[in-house]
This record gives structure tokens, sequence and C-alpha cells, in this order.
């Protein structure tokens, strides 16, 4: 029997807690559901109001994973779920909207991905996003050198960016909008993926084709289309190990000689809160979204 365990007047059953989820490290379910228990208060507003998608792994990154968008099978009746719409027709998809909600979800052992927009409005986009992706030898030391750039074309059009790492092998960058339907926010993405291009021919690719890869650095502005998802800040990535969606500063950014200097675990982030609190809060204040020019 998995143990039953209270969150917030909740009652939920936590299961195989003792499981190896990181063989590289020893990590377990239990220190997964103790990792989101203790991030919660930086991690919810990110997640608040946004249809989740799950990219489950419940055996660890060496075992099957599975993309699900719809509302798993066998939800409590307490975890709030909305109709969406989606290219097949209206789904229902669930919404993390507190703790209780968390930990059943992290129970089911995801990545957390989240759309750039709110349940209440997904017509309009209110984040903008770039998926800087190295292609071997390439590393996240060349994502910084394109994110510092992006920073400040952003910045020319009064748009304020933020970083985090992927929790992967590369960089996100994400800004707060207003104003635009998502297929707008994706064609002025884009168009600066193609400037980014345009000015670093050497280090920048603005389209996906395998062949041109290596080496580059590819600026995926696709992730704003409506229909896209991006891994949330703080969540667990399914990788050797338990390597977070980390919130970055910019001078951390631009001191990046090494690969390993922007790689972070779990261990590391509840440290991070406490040293510079939640890094993308500036995205949570409305006041602080950009119009498009």
């Amino acid at each position: 029997m998995a143990p039953i365990t209270e969150v917030e007047g909740r009652r939920l059953a936590l299961s195989n807690l003792d499981k190896v989820l990181y063989p590289a490290t020893g990590f377990t379910k239990g220190e997964v559901l103790h990792y989101y228990a203790t991030t919660a208060d930086a991690l919810l507003p990110h997640l608040r109001d946004r249809p989740m998608s799950f990219l489950r792994y419940p055996d660890g990154p060496d075992g099957q994973m599975f993309f699900a968008k719809n509302v798993p099978p066998g939800t409590p009746g307490w975890v709030t779920t909305a109709e969406v719409p989606r290219s097949a027709g209206a789904a229902r998809m669930v919404l993390v909207q507190d703790l209780p909600s968390l930990m059943w979800a992290a129970n089911l052992v995801t990545e957390f991905h989240t759309p750039q927009w709110l349940v209440q409005a997904p017509a309009e986009a209110d984040r903008l996003v770039f998926d800087l992706d190295p292609g071997a030898p390439a590393s996240v030391v060349d994502c910084c050198r394109v994110a510092l750039w992006l920073r400040e074309r952003l910045a020319e059009d009064g748009i304020e960016a933020h970083a985090k790492t992927s929790g992967s092998k590369g960089l996100h960058l994400l800004a707060a909008v207003r104003g635009a339907s998502s297929a707008r926010t994706s064609e002025y993405a884009k168009g600066l993926a193609v400037e980014a291009e345009r000015a670093m021919p050497d280090l920048v690719l603005h389209r996906m084709t395998r062949s041109l890869r290596p080496g580059k650095v590819f600026v995926d502005w696709s992730q704003n289309a409506a229909r896209k998802t991006t891994a949330t800040p703080y969540t667990l990535r399914a990788r050797r190990e338990p390597t977070a969606s980390a919130p970055v500063t910019w001078e951390e950014v631009a001191g990046c000689r090494t690969s390993g200097r922007l790689e972070f675990r779990a261990q590391d982030i509840v440290p991070r809160l406490r040293d510079h609190g939640d890094l993308l809060a500036p995205l949570l204040d409305p006041a602080r979204a950009a119009a498009l020019p």
C-alpha cells in the first residue's frame, strides 16, 4: 500500500518513495517529491493557470518516456482541470494551482511543460520564449553569447529578457509580453532569430535543419506557437542526473566560460532561492509585460 500523506487538507497516496529514478546519483522518488515540496513557493506561480503537459518518466530517464496532455486517468476530483482549445477540438487538461496538486503531479514522475498563454486568455500570448539549443561541439557557453545578443536586441524594443537553463544542454530566454496572439509573437520571435543569424552567421541558426546544427546554436522560436510548450522554471528533467531548469542571473550568463558553470541539480536550487529569490518573479508582474513593436 502506498503511504497516505495529507497536504493542505488533501489526502494523497505517494508511491515507491525508495525507487531510484536517477541511477547516476542514486536520487530517489522520495527525494524528487521533497525537491518539489521545498521549491513549491517559487515554482507554483509559474504553473498557475497554465494547462499542464506531462512528460512522464516513471522508471527514470533510461526507461520509457511518454507525453500526455489530457487529464491522466485516476486524477483526483480536487485537481483543477479546464477545457482548452486544441487543433483537434477542445481537450480537458490539468491546471496545477496549489501544493496538493503539485505533489500529486510530481508523484506521477513528470517534467512540467507549459504553454506561453494563460487558460483565461488562450488567444493571447503572455510570454515570449527562445530555446537556445547547442549542436555539439557548441555548448551552453555559445548559448550565452547568443543570449546576450538577444537580450540587447529585445531591450531595443522595450522588452526585458530573463534567462534560465533548460536543465538539459541549452538556455531559455523568457519575457513577459501582452496584447499579441501566439501567431504574432511567433512571427516576431522568428524575425529576431533571423536577425541573430545574420549578425552571427558562424554561430547561429534559425532553422532546425539537422545537417547544419554541428557547432551552432539553434535559436528555436517555434515554442511561441499556441500548441507548443516549454519546460517550466524549476522543473526537474529526465536526464542522467536530477538537473533542474534553473533561473540564472545575467552576470552568470556573461561570466559563463565552461558548460559546467550553468548546470544546476536539485540540491542546488533551494540555496539559490535563498540567495537570489525567484529570479523570474518579474515575469509574474503584469506591469512589466511589454507590447510587441
